[in-house]
């Protein structure tokens, strides 16, 4: 096992890794910004370093700085938690050449796998259907217009690296192309380094259903069952949950299975989410491979007792699967989880600010996992989430219940936060009835406007 560990990250899921850490009896350092220098991650750390100023560059994306943190502190490994260089392969080479232990993938699995046209054409080839999409594409408008209409209008401008819907744009005729590109490439590399953009095929009313996977590069590769992301605004989830509703046991199973078996033919050697498109007929369809933990890792932790950061943590440090498994996983009951954000909860901006009042509810069942505290500052320079909250139930009603008592309860002062949204999509009959989509949030939002 690991003595020390840099977490490359910061605020919610800096303090989620620091907590899996402290149980295991290994030491964390956390990184901040000059922004970031009064969040609770920081003092909760053993030890803290400040790596430059607020802008991402300067600081989360400056992988130099961030070694330097781990040498000077005598770490020997460097978790790199969600976004930001997550999923740089040449990061994880850097950290690998630095003699430490990146606690992910190995590099060329990253290189292969978090890069979504990489992604897609392996897929592709080990026969797991994907959706129509472009190469690279560059910014010379003529091939772009000959690339859209050669793909179909509508359709979706997407980064090639990263995560999380950044700068995802949709695109409904060729005279919004160019713009689209330009934003999208510039907004990626922003925020992962990297400005390749690629065209995709447009599915409409799809359902987004992920599959947790954690694999030991052995060639043992563990299914950890699925999660329905549907209920997204600007393409970034707020929603997720598992069981995902109207998916049969069996065929979340069955495409499990193949999965596992793909990324078990590859070597896989850590946690990955394969996120797929299910059309209105339940055909599922590969949308890119996440070599990194996720946001929503909670729901699965919740319904199946796993701590999803220990075994990442475990396997880096060169655990196999069958001593860290247990012969068989069930999920008991159901969980859901929200993301609480500062915004507005109608047309979804920042709202950036002091928190003048913070205080989640405790209740029995229900997860709570902050960002911040009171008195701490909302920046514009970052994700503006201030929470994630996480209720399992016995079913999905009685989760959802549990959950809407758990937004109610929450008090937030300072700042516009999206808790309103929230709780008008959990008492929207298409959500309760499980008819919901990709798109269902904006249209509630719409509506509310």
């Amino acid at each position: 096992m690991f003595r020390k560990v840099v977490i490359a990250n910061r605020g919610l899921v800096a303090s989620r890794i620091i907590r899996t850490l402290r149980r295991l009896g290994v030491a964390s350092v956390a990184v901040y910004s000059e922004a970031d220098a009064g969040l609770p991650y920081a003092a909760e750390a053993d030890e803290a370093y400040g790596i430059g100023p607020a802008p991402v560059r300067q600081s989360y994306l400056n992988a130099d700085a961030i070694i330097a943190v781990a040498r000077r502190s005598g770490a020997d490994a460097v978790h790199p938690g969600y976004g930001f260089l997550s999923e740089n392969a040449a990061f994880a080479a850097k950290v690998d050449a630095a003699g430490l232990r990146f606690i992910g993938p190995a590099a060329d699995r990253i290189a292969a796998m978090g890069n979504k046209i990489a992604a897609r054409a392996r897929m592709a080839e080990a026969g797991v259907p994907v959706l129509a999409a472009s190469p690279s594409v560059g910014d010379d408008e003529g091939s772009l217009i000959a690339a859209g209409r050669a793909m179909g209008f509508p359709l979706l401008v997407k980064a090639a690296a990263g995560g999380g819907g950044i700068g995802m744009q949709k695109v409904v005729d060729a005279d919004g192309l160019l713009g689209a590109v330009r934003k999208t490439r510039d907004l990626s590399g922003r925020a992962f380094g990297d400005g390749s953009v690629y065209l995709e095929r447009f599915l409409s009313e799809p359902r987004h259903i992920e599959f947790q996977m954690i694999g030991d590069g052995t060639g043992a590769v563990c299914p950890l069952f699925e999660r329905d992301c549907s209920i997204q605004r600007r393409h970034q989830k707020v929603v997720e949950e598992t069981p995902a509703p109207n998916v049969t046991a069996e065929g979340s199973a069955a495409v499990a299975g193949n999965l596992a078996r793909v990324l078990a033919g590859w070597g896989y050697d850590s946690l990955g989410t394969v996120e797929m498109l299910m059309d209105r007929l339940g055909r599922f369809y590969f949308l890119e491979m996440n070599t990194r933990l996720q946001v929503e890792h909670a729901v699965t932790e919740e319904v199946t007792g796993l701590d999803l950061v220990e075994l990442q943590v475990r396997v880096a440090a060169g655990a196999r699967l069958a001593s860290l498994m247990p012969a068989r996983i069930e999920r008991h009951g159901h969980a859901i989880e929200a993301r609480v954000y500062a915004e507005d909860p109608v047309r979804f901006l920042p709202s950036p600010g002091r928190l003048t009042a913070f205080r989640p509810p405790r209740l029995s069942g229900v997860r709570i996992e902050a960002a911040v505290a009171e008195k701490c500052d909302v920046t514009p320079h970052y994700d503006p989430m201030l929470a994630l909250v996480i209720a399992h139930g016995r079913d999905r009603e009685h989760a959802i219940a549990m959950l809407d008592d758990a937004l109610a309860g929450f008090e937030i002062a300072g700042v516009k936060h999206n808790i309103p949204f929230l709780r008008r999509l959990l008492a929207s009959e298409r959500f309760r009835n499980s008819q919901h989509h990709t798109t269902l949030a904006e249209e509630i939002a719409r509506s509310a406007a």
